[in-house]
């Protein structure tokens, strides 16, 4: 089985030494992935905006490992602010409602103070 790591350009990979994914045969596990918008490396202000941007990179992550958001097993979310969460679970419902994953949803600081939301997913496709 070969393991293939997969970028999504954050200067944040290498300085913090990881990947945005990595695949290894029929997972993929998909590293906390914060709502910054990697083409203009800005952070929108709403947490339902940094949702929406968390989701895009990490259906791209999927995506270039081979895999999908169909895929999806297990999902952790981390925000800033309990308030947050009925705020973003009708994004979620509109992204797994029919997928279901198992997920946990953890309010908690995160590491700049920009960031309201953080997720991470991981997928089999066994």
């Amino acid at each position: 089985m070969t393991r293939k790591l997969i970028s999504s350009g954050s200067p944040f990979e290498k300085t913090a030494g990881y990947s945005r994914a990595v695949a290894k045969g029929d997972w993929c596990f998909v590293s906390g992935t914060t709502g910054y918008d990697y083409a203009t490396m800005t952070m929108p202000e709403t947490v339902e905006e940094q949702a929406h941007n968390c989701l895009k990179t990490i259906e791209g992550a999927l995506k270039e490992a081979g895999f999908s958001l169909l895929d999806v097993v297990r999902n952790h979310y981390y925000v800033t602010d309990a308030s947050f969460a009925d705020r973003v679970f009708p994004i979620f419902g509109e992204m797994f409602g029919e997928i279901r994953p198992a997920a946990t949803m953890i309010v908690c600081d995160l590491i700049r103070p920009e960031m309201l939301i953080e997720i991470e997913v991981t997928a089999f496709r066994g």
